[in-house]
């Protein structure tokens, strides 16, 4: 007789691989039951190309999770580095083919939001879009104490972000790095700091909000999914000052 996935795993669907690969902080994760099982992260100046199926592979062997386990691959579809993006992408599409499983996209942004789950003031994620620009989004935890998108992310200048705040705020993400001394300037008392170790997305968070969107039936097209970059890439402005 054939043992099920929790006679295997011990671990109650969905079983979810998830993927973060939007900035240089790279990270792999398994996720059961609303919770991590196991999770690798890795900050490194190569692309992920170069260990993100390694780390996959090595995680599911720790945690003696098989392919036919896997309910779904989730994936941080952005905004960020437009080439991690597509490596996660391509990756994630590549590996639910491969175990005929479903994928399921997750903003980046709602990731590193979730981190501050429970907040009762404004909490918006900031990542360096380079340029001098931000990525951003505001949001809001709503009874559950789930944080919610309010309006549409965004790239701007961390001076206009700054415009558009006057209210205490949460900020988290690498840009806080990049943009530190100009935020504790421009927002002055309205500024809530908040411990470095939640500045990165983590695939953890991205597994997490993707067991809902497994329960709900959410999942995304692998032939017409693509990443959310928000801002046109440099080939797409150099083709229109062609055109």
């Amino acid at each position: 007789m054939s043992h099920t996935k929790k006679e295997r795993t011990g671990l109650q669907k969905p079983v979810i691989l998830a993927l973060e690969t939007a900035t240089m902080c790279g990270s792999v994760a398994l996720v059961a039951e609303n919770r991590c099982v196991a999770e690798f992260s890795l900050q490194t100046g190569e692309t992920h190309s170069r260990r993100l199926l390694a780390a996959v592979d090595w995680l599911m062997r720790e945690a003696a999770v098989e392919w036919p386990d896997i309910d779904a691959v989730a994936v941080s579809l952005g905004p960020g580095s437009f080439t991690g993006l597509r490596i996660g992408l391509a990756t994630a599409k590549g590996l639910a083919m491969a175990a005929d499983t479903k994928i399921i996209g997750v903003g980046t942004l709602d990731g590193l939001a979730a981190q501050c789950s429970a907040a009762d003031i404004l909490i918006c994620p900031v990542l360096d879009a380079r340029k001098k620009e931000v990525y951003c989004g505001f949001y809001r935890c709503d009874k559950h104490g789930m944080p919610r998108l309010q309006g549409e992310c965004q790239v701007i200048s961390p001076e206009a972000l700054c415009e558009r705040i006057n209210e205490p705020v949460l900020l988290l993400g690498d840009g806080v790095e990049v943009y530190g001394p100009l935020f504790q300037e421009r927002l002055a008392g309205l500024l809530r700091e908040v411990p470095p170790g939640i500045y990165f997305p983590r695939a953890a968070n991205i597994g997490l909000l993707a067991s809902g969107k497994w329960l709900a039936g959410d999942f995304v097209a692998p032939a017409t999914v693509e990443p959310i970059y928000i801002r046109a890439s440099e080939a797409e402005l150099h083709l229109k000052k062609q055109l």
